[in-house]
């Protein structure tokens, strides 16, 4: 007996599946045929067995089944829990870049309308720049800063929302990491599934791929850590033990992301298990 989409063949007999179109998805995708019992089925097959009439008739069948699976699929995708957080972190880091490249390019103007200013505010944030900026330029270049000042605002009130979000999504990973770091892991990987399917030594490169590539290209010396070092246990770390932290707090990421992704709640025993064990590296304690 042979299954296809539509029904079991064998003995030169069809079994037809009963039901809609949304049947012979659920068929199609619970379908496991290796290469090694695959036979190849002919249109005519299918025209014997009363599928379909003719050939057209087999392929637009086909056609609408192969439509309905896509639809499915797309649906399953965006009714993922981490589906908008990807989309708030992703329009976050954007938003990062927009900011950094139109504060330049203000501070760039104000520069030609007042040459001493490099000199006056050299050391001076960029913010706080174009915050002075808005209050004292005049014209378009007022607006502008007025406008990027607002834009760093609302980007300031979408990292709050993307931790707590993170929070409902990653309660583990955010509880190791903090929200917005584990929300840019997530980024990172594609998704939470994807995440929850990495080992520890690639979520702790994670965000370092021209690195990466870089030490694949020329030999130079491999990176230590990606993302995960905008987390204070990695970046506060010694020098010489921030490799080890690095490692230690990824291998604990790699479990929190399979806890989030198959329990969706935090594990306190876990949790309480990871921070003693990265804690004890940190100040140089292996035991």
């Amino acid at each position: 007996m042979r299954s296809y989409w539509f029904g079991d063949v064998g003995d030169g007999k069809c079994h037809p599946v009963e039901g809609d179109t949304g049947a012979r998805v659920q068929r199609l995708q619970s379908l496991r045929i290796t290469m090694d019992n695959f036979v190849p089925l002919n249109w005519e097959d299918a025209v014997a067995f009363r599928i379909c009439s003719d050939r057209a008739g087999y392929l637009a069948a086909l056609r609408e089944l192969c439509f309905a699976a896509a639809e499915q699929q797309v649906r399953e995708q965006y009714a993922g829990k981490d589906t908008e957080l990807l989309q708030m972190v992703r329009t976050l880091d954007e938003m990062d870049e927009a900011i950094n490249l139109l504060s330049e390019r203000v501070t760039e103007w104000h520069q030609v309308r007042h040459p001493t200013f490099s000199r006056k505010y050299r050391r001076t944030p960029a913010h706080i720049q174009v915050k002075n900026i808005a209050l004292k330029g005049r014209g378009a270049l007022g607006m502008v800063a007025t406008q990027v000042e607002q834009l760093a605002t609302a980007r300031t009130d979408l990292a709050k929302e993307v931790s707590a979000r993170a929070g409902r999504v990653l309660p583990n990973t955010s509880a190791l990491i903090g929200g917005l770091v584990a929300a840019r892991l997530m980024s990172q990987a594609g998704g939470l599934l994807p995440l929850s399917r990495l080992p520890g030594s690639a979520i702790q490169v994670l965000g370092a791929r021209t690195a990466l590539f870089a030490h694949l290209r020329t030999k130079s010396p491999s990176p230590k850590h990606g993302v995960i070092f905008q987390h204070r246990r990695v970046h506060n770390a010694p020098k010489e033990r921030r490799g080890k932290v690095a490692r230690a707090l990824a291998g604990k990421l790699a479990i929190a992301a399979r806890l989030d992704y198959f329990r969706g709640v935090a594990v306190p025993e876990f949790l309480d298990d990871a921070q003693a064990r990265i804690d004890r590296i940190g100040t140089g304690d292996s035991s």
